[in-house]
């Protein structure tokens, strides 16, 4: 016989190890041009990327040029320093031609009336119902969210929560310390679980989050689904510089790329901090002025109606 089969008909396991390998091939290709084409469009250099995702860069370009067999456990770190979900890599679908993504495209820059249409529309309760009067403000560390929140839950009346100390509450321990005895994943468990109890002990309230929590697409769900979301934003310099004022030298202290790093994670954040339903810039203004924007934002926009 010229082809050796099975009893079923079906191609020799020689044959079925030759597909498998093309189509690990194919994967390893598809994966590096995806992570390349991510990185080249948000404008990333391969040097801050590897810094981010602590990935080398020769590994990365090994892995852009489709010889790199990368693990799970490195390309979610290259995924998530993207600010993309592993799937988005790994996925069958161009990521660039994909219908849904095209939509998820859209959303991302579409006005916050037309985004909030779109949820009105999608949303499985009234939006009301659902946000009642919380109001959660998202964005980097260093852009005033909680001078402000204070300031404007005693204006408003409203109790101002910062959702890392109740996470330092409910550990009974520093959120430095959450990190180093839980870890990323473990402190992530530990905001969820924050969230949803403020959600459920608070119909009222102005919360502020880590600037992180847009990487966990479930709780940034969460909080887009339970809060009316405001991005309070600065330029990168105003964000180093007000840290620096707290009294804070880590982000300067023995790191001459900092200023780099901090301007690729808010590049990379970008489209996550503006699926929020309004933002507020707070460059060049002092906190009485910025408190007024805020105040007046929030009842212009009816967050509190």
């Amino acid at each position: 016989m010229s082809e050796i089969t099975n009893f079923r008909g079906d191609s020799s396991p020689a044959d079925a190890e030759m597909r498998g390998e093309d189509a690990v091939r194919a994967l390893i290709h598809r994966v590096g041009d995806r992570v390349r084409k991510a990185r080249e469009l948000k404008g990333i250099p391969r040097r801050v990327l590897s810094e981010a995702s602590g990935v080398s860069p020769r590994y990365l370009a090994l892995l852009e040029a489709g010889e790199g067999n990368i693990s799970i456990g490195l390309l979610q770190r290259v995924a998530e320093a993207l600010d993309h979900r592993i799937e988005w890599l790994l996925g069958e679908d161009d990521p660039w031609t994909s219908e849904a993504l095209r939509v998820a495209d859209l959303f991302r820059t579409a006005t916050a009336e037309t985004r909030a249409k779109v949820l009105d529309i999608l949303a499985p309760q009234p939006e009301g119902s659902a946000r009642r009067n919380r109001i959660a403000l998202i964005g980097l560390r260093g852009a005033g969210k909680s001078t402000l929140g204070t300031l404007a839950g005693d204006a408003l009346g409203l109790p101002f929560v910062e959702l890392n100390r109740e996470i330092e509450d409910q550990a009974g321990m520093p959120i430095t310390e959450v990190m180093a005895f839980y870890g990323q994943e473990g402190y992530r468990r530990l905001e969820a679980q924050a969230l949803s109890r403020i959600v459920a002990t608070h119909d009222s309230t102005i919360l502020a989050v880590a600037g992180g929590i847009v990487s966990d697409p479930d709780v940034f769900k969460a909080l887009l689904t339970h809060f009316h979301t405001i991005w309070i934003k600065a330029s990168p310099t105003e964000h180093m510089a007000r840290v620096r004022a707290q009294g804070d030298m880590r982000p300067m202290a023995g790191n001459p790329e900092a200023m780099d790093q901090l301007k690729f994670i808010l590049t990379s954040r970008e489209a996550l901090y503006d699926q929020a339903r309004a933002r507020l810039d707070t460059t060049g203004r002092s906190v009485q002025e910025s408190l007024a924007d805020l105040l007046a934002l929030i009842r212009d926009r009816g967050f509190l109606d």
